[in-house]
């Protein structure tokens, strides 16, 4: 009895028979896709370029006159000085007379210093000058020395009390209250228009009308 022929299985390498495992796919630099970004599938946009300044608008035609600038333009450069207009006339502080004798003159002030005050004047805007004796305040306070004293005029909070002698030292303030209480002539001739100078808006003279006239100009 024949048999049929036996069929011999090919011969395999045994690194054939280990199953295979499928290669990672390799990543080239070539081939990577767009960076992620904080917003999922967004692309950075592109940044646009900043507009440099603008060149000067033509002039349009029927209107004469020299071209305008940019604004741009103008920026980088200094600022155009203002055109000076005509100037304003000083204001002159105003002059009030209080007729009253050389001793009385002192009681004047202060009445009219009091008045000052009820009317809403701040103490710091008056500043009263004596040509005579000084003002009690003013010795007192001169009393525990000069740096004491103008400290107080420093500060500005209060009336100030000043001798004609010293009085060009004394800063301007809208009140100026002159007590003509003696003094030579020629004090009372330099304290005046001193006092006039240190008036922002009222300047009053308590003293001889005629002496007073003499000195700022009839009229007063």
């Amino acid at each position: 009895m024949c048999h049929p022929p036996t069929r011999v299985a090919p011969a395999f390498d045994k690194y054939q028979l280990m199953p295979l495992i499928p290669e990672e796919p390799q990543i080239h630099e070539s081939a990577q896709g767009p960076r992620a970004t904080p917003a999922a599938g967004r692309t950075a946009p592109t940044p646009r370029p900043v507009p440099g300044p603008r060149p000067a608008a033509p002039a349009r035609p029927g209107r004469p006159g020299p071209v305008r600038p940019a604004s741009a333009q103008r920026s980088s450069r200094e600022p155009a000085a203002a055109k000076p207009g005509p100037s304003a006339p000083i204001a002159t502080p105003q002059i009030q007379l209080i007729p009253a004798s050389v001793e009385g003159a002192l009681d004047a002030a202060e009445e009219a210093v009091d008045l000052l005050l009820e009317s809403g004047r701040a103490p710091g805007e008056v500043l009263v000058i004596t040509t005579g004796e000084p003002h009690p305040w003013a010795a007192h306070e001169l009393s525990f020395g000069e740096a004491a004293y103008w400290a107080q005029h420093d500060a500005g909070d209060d009336v100030f009390y000043a001798d004609a002698s010293v009085a060009s030292r004394a800063a301007a303030r809208p009140v100026v209250v002159v007590a003509v209480n003696g003094g030579a002539g020629a004090t009372v001739a330099t304290a005046l228009p001193l006092a006039l100078g240190r008036a922002g808006a009222l300047l009053i003279v308590c003293g001889d009308p005629k002496q007073i006239n003499s000195v700022l100009g009839a009229g007063v």
